[in-house]
């Protein structure tokens, strides 16, 4: 018998909480806030850093384009030896 009593208090006791959740305007303004510093974590990089950056970003652009280039007209020659055809 005192073994079903303390498994009746274990299953009260689990029984979950009927607590409220804060109304949707008050979790926005935390989640709001906590964005707020977010944003104040972030570290901008400077003018200097932004335009090498850019600079190597339009350079590997370049570089794949013509290796891609390269490889089209290359690919299209072999094609055309493996086809007869002639590169006119």
């Amino acid at each position: 018998m005192a073994d079903s009593k303390a498994v009746a208090k274990k299953s009260q006791d689990k029984k979950p909480a009927n607590k409220k959740k804060p109304n949707v305007f008050k979790r926005l303004w935390k989640y709001l806030v906590a964005c707020k510093g977010e944003l104040k974590k972030i570290t901008w990089p400077t003018p200097k850093q932004t335009t090498k950056n850019f600079g190597i970003v339009i350079a590997v652009i370049v570089i794949m384009g013509l290796f891609i280039f390269a490889l089209d007209r290359g690919l299209f020659a072999l094609l055309g030896l493996v086809m007869g055809i002639s590169n006119t």
